[in-house]
């Protein structure tokens, strides 16, 4: 059955001291078209932040999983998402990322519609010849089946089974607004985006996001340069993170396939927000202002990250297929801070996050090694679940309870740890979202119930 298959690809016995994953789930084209079915399109996907449509008929074109989506605000501002599929041939109505359009032309037959969806013309229609029934048709675009925002970031979700954003979302929304709340003003992108793929599959950049342990094998050029500019011995003297400075590390994990790990950042005035803190304390407390300045990864399952170590990135990841995936990064800064401060976070950025940067490369070039080595077919299962299992404990520890918020398990202590149960959420996502697709599909076959829109 298929439900089983799925199932026991993720070993998930805590008790047990034992958590691992089995390597079909990188390399295996089959278990990648189920997840595009049974994760992209049937959950919460990241779409983008409303900055990027600010203005009346500004519009968003993105994916979920395999589907074209255009997001787009319309006259009255409100915001819709929709696929981006013409409904006569099928065409996309734009290949731009983002633009003002206030209605879209296909470009193969001139169907047109406005920015709320809506279908404007058919081009000579009172000519066409048309039946009564396809007169009785709905020619507008159609909706995603949910769309919604927390605070300006916009999901949408394929598949209308599923939660309330706030309800998906959970806790990690602390973190999130630890973002969102750097400016009175809020947040926004700065213009451009580093795009790339590696030849990877798509879990590999979730795991690293909060992966501490390959920190010192995988950017040892990155922190040389490092000592060289506090020595003064390059004639660089950016101001940036300093990983053999960390001593304390912590993470959580929460529902839905949801992590954050941070580590206590002993150099704070390295950081571009560093010039507002005292506004920071007076407006969100002293408490917050120093989880604002220390470092922060937030993985939101399955698409999209927030790094806040070396500058404020945004990532949004798409699978392509099981061993190409594209990242598309961006800056995130509060708006209103001051010109230095903006500088030196496209400094930082450039330096660390930026495809051609310090960092990135070194990255993208183990998940490769990692795609190469999956093709050795007699090796079954990873390895690679297991360091923290003696030290992490469920629910919310100290920290937790004092922010407020009810993790799954909670991590906390010398950064040496480097702690590998952070993953386990977002294979436990994985797998419950993977079994229950093939359930509920098992189930519309017996029914006869199978069709989509």
């Amino acid at each position: 059955m298929l439900a089983e298959a799925l199932a026991g690809c993720v070993v998930d016995d805590p008790d047990q001291g034992i958590f691992t994953v089995h390597r079909d789930v990188y390399r295996d084209p089959a278990i990648f078209a189920l997840e595009m079915r049974y994760i992209f399109e049937r959950t919460w996907v990241f779409l983008g932040i409303e900055d990027q449509i600010a203005r009346p008929h500004d519009y968003l074109a993105t994916w979920i999983g395999r589907q074209p989506v255009l997001v787009m605000r319309d006259g009255d501002g409100k915001v819709g998402a929709f696929l981006n599929t013409c409904r006569h041939r099928g065409a996309v109505l734009t290949q731009r990322e983002r633009g003002n359009a206030r209605v879209h032309v296909c470009a193969y037959h001139a169907w047109t519609f406005h920015s709320n969806g809506r279908c404007a013309s058919i081009k000579d229609h009172k000519d066409g010849g048309y039946s009564e029934a396809f007169e009785r048709e709905d020619h507008d675009l159609v909706p995603v089946a949910r769309f919604a925002s927390y605070r300006g970031l916009m999901f949408g979700s394929l598949g209308a089974d599923v939660p309330p954003l706030e309800e998906h979302l959970g806790d990690t929304r602390f973190f999130l607004d630890l973002i969102l709340d750097q400016s009175p003003h809020g947040i926004e992108l700065l213009p451009g985006s580093s795009t790339y793929v590696y030849k990877g599959n798509w879990k590999m950049q979730l795991d690293n996001a909060l992966d501490g342990y390959h920190l010192t094998s995988v950017h040892p050029s990155f922190m040389k340069i490092v000592k060289q500019r506090q020595s003064g011995e390059s004639q660089n003297q950016l101001a940036t993170i300093d990983f053999a400075a960390y001593r304390q590390r912590g993470g959580f994990t929460f529902g839905n396939g949801h992590a954050a790990v941070w580590t206590r950042n002993p150099l704070p005035q390295i950081r571009p927000l560093y010039g507002l803190v005292d506004e920071l304390r007076q407006r969100v407390g002293e408490t917050r202002a120093g989880l604002m300045l220390d470092t922060r990864n937030v993985v939101l399952f399955p698409n999209v990250q927030f790094a806040e170590n070396a500058s404020l990135q945004l990532r949004v990841l798409r699978p392509l297929a099981v061993d190409r995936t594209e990242m598309r990064s961006y800056v995130i800064a509060p708006k209103g801070e001051p010109p230095e401060a903006r500088e030196l976070r496209l400094r930082q950025f450039e330096d660390f996050f930026n495809s051609s940067g310090l960092a990135t490369p070194d990255d993208t070039t183990c998940y490769e090694d990692c795609q190469t080595g999956y093709r050795a077919q007699d090796v079954g299962w990873t390895q690679g679940y297991a360091r923290g299992m003696t030290s992490v404990r469920r629910g919310a520890n100290a920290l937790a309870k004092q922010l407020g918020i009810e993790p799954a398990t909670s991590q906390y202590g010398d950064v040496a740890i480097q702690d590998e149960t952070v993953f386990h959420s977002g294979y436990r996502e994985w797998r419950r979202l993977m079994v229950k697709g093939a359930n509920d599909d098992a189930v519309a076959k017996a029914t006869g119930r199978e069709g989509g829109r």
